[in-house]
C-alpha cells in the first residue's frame, strides 16, 4: 500500500473516531426521548399518516435541534464538567474533542434545523429563532435559576408542537396540551437525573430543584409533574375522541411511570439508569406506537 493511501486511511479513521466521540458526547441514543413525541404530534395533526416528505423533514429538524442543543450544553458547561467527578471524563474536559470541532458541529446542526423548518412551512421557519434562543438559554439556566428543568422541558416540548405546526401550519388546544405533557414529563425526569449532582451543585453554587428541595422534595416534585403529564394525556384522549389503542398506551404509560417512581421511592440512585433512561425511553415509544395504531385503526388499516 502506498504511503499516500496509508495516510488517507488514517485520516478517514481519524474523522470517524471524532464523529463517534461526538455522538457519544451528545448521547445520541437519548434522541428516543423527544423524537417519538414529535411523530406523535405529526400523527395527531394529520389525523393519520403524514407524507413521507413531511416525516423526513421532521426527522431532520429533530436530529438537528437535539444535536445543537446537546452540543451547546456540552460546550458551555465544559469548565463546570471538568470539575465534576461524574462528568470530568466527557469528551471536551477529557480532551477527546476540541471546542472548535464542537462549534462546527453546532453550526451544521443549527443549519439543518433551520433548513428543515424552511422545507416544512413558513410558520416553522419563523419560529425557528425562538427554538434556537431557548436551546442556548437552557445551557446557562443552572447558573441562576432552579427552573432549568422547566426550561429543558420547554425545549423538548417543541418537538410535538413543531411537528404539529409542520403538518397543520397552525396551533390549537390539543397540541398545547401535548406540549405541556412533554414539558412536565421531561422536567420531572430531569429533576430525578439532577439528584446525581446534588452535592456538587450545592458546593459550586449551581441551581436545581434538588438543591432547593432536597432528595425527598425532589422525588415528590417529579411525582406531581408526572401525574400532571398523565392527566394531560387523558384530557387529549377525550378532546380528540381517540380510540382504545391510544387508551391502552396511556394505561401502559401509567404503569411505566409508576414503576419509575417505585424504583426511586427511597432515593436509591443506584437504580437511576433504569428509572431515567429505560422507563422514559419506553414511555415515549409506547405513546407513539399506540397513537400510530389508533390512527391506523381509524383508517381501517388495523
Amino acid at each position: 500500500m502506498a504511503v499516500n493511501d496509508v495516510m488517507s486511511l488514517k485520516g478517514r479513521e481519524g474523522i470517524w473516531t471524532r464523529v463517534r466521540i461526538f455522538l457519544e458526547m451528545i448521547k445520541f441514543p437519548h434522541t428516543v426521548f423527544a423524537l417519538p413525541f414529535a411523530f406523535t404530534g405529526a400523527l395527531l395533526a394529520a389525523g393519520g399518516l403524514p407524507s413521507v416528505r413531511q416525516a423526513f423533514w421532521i426527522l431532520v429538524a429533530m436530529v438537528g435541534a437535539r444535536t445543537a442543543a446537546m452540543s451547546l450544553n456540552r460546550l458551555i458547561d465544559a469548565e463546570i464538567d471538568s470539575r465534576n467527578p461524574r462528568t470530568s471524563r466527557r469528551a471536551i474536559p477529557a480532551g477527546l474533542i476540541s471546542k472548535g470541532m464542537v462549534a462546527i458541529f453546532i453550526v451544521i446542526s443549527v443549519a439543518l434545523m433551520v433548513w428543515s423548518a424552511h422545507m416544512l412551512n413558513p410558520l416553522c421557519l419563523y419560529l425557528s429563532p425562538v427554538a434556537i434562543f431557548f436551546l442556548v438559554f437552557y445551557a446557562y439556566c443552572k447558573r441562576f435559576t432552579a427552573l432549568a428543568h422547566i426550561v429543558l422541558g420547554l425545549c423538548l416540548a417543541a418537538a410535538p408542537l413543531g411537528a404539529w405546526i409542520a403538518i397543520s401550519g397552525s396551533i390549537s388546544i390539543p397540541i398545547i396540551m401535548l406540549a405541556l405533557a412533554v414539558l412536565v414529563w421531561v422536567a420531572g425526569f430531569d429533576i430525578l437525573y439532577a439528584l446525581q449532582d446534588l452535592e456538587f451543585d450545592r458546593e459550586n453554587s449551581l441551581h436545581s430543584i434538588p438543591v432547593s428541595l432536597g432528595v425527598q422534595g425532589s422525588l415528590w416534585a417529579a411525582r406531581l409533574m408526572h401525574l400532571f403529564m398523565i392527566l394531560l394525556l387523558f384530557a387529549i384522549y377525550f378532546i380528540l375522541h381517540l380510540g382504545y389503542f391510544f387508551l391502552t398506551g396511556l394505561l401502559i404509560t401509567v404503569i411505566l411511570t409508576s414503576y419509575e417512581h417505585w424504583l426511586l421511592r427511597k432515593g436509591d440512585l443506584t437504580k437511576l439508569d433504569a428509572a431515567f433512561f429505560n422507563m422514559n425511553g419506553y414511555i415515549s415509544v409506547v405513546i407513539f406506537v399506540f397513537t400510530l395504531l389508533d390512527v391506523l385503526q381509524k383508517r381501517g388499516s388495523v
